[in-house]
């Protein structure tokens, strides 16, 4: 009777280390998933941001478009208005 009770209990033990075993690998199996997701979801974040900026450009374009027009309106301005400073006669 002893032999049989401490047969029971080895393999009490075996399948409770076994169970612990399982639960250990399920416990880190799950946590692997939710940090694969977690990493998914922060690259989805920064694929937002590139098309957000690839979005921008174009705006960005025609505004320095705008700004090199005026630059260069005013800057013929400028010309015409010295070359009529140079006509004057003081006479």
């Amino acid at each position: 009777m002893s032999k049989k009770i401490i047969g029971l209990g080895c393999l009490g033990i075996v399948v409770l280390l076994v169970v612990v075993l399982v639960a250990s690998v399920i416990g880190s199996y799950n946590s692997l998933v939710g940090l694969d997701q977690k990493v998914l979801s922060q690259w989805a974040q920064v694929e937002n941001v590139y098309q957000r900026r690839a979005d921008l450009v174009p705006n960005l374009v025609e505004t320095v478009k705008g700004a090199a027009a005026f630059e260069k309106d005013t800057f013929t301005a400028v010309t015409e208005a010295r070359a009529k400073v140079g006509q004057v006669s003081l006479g």
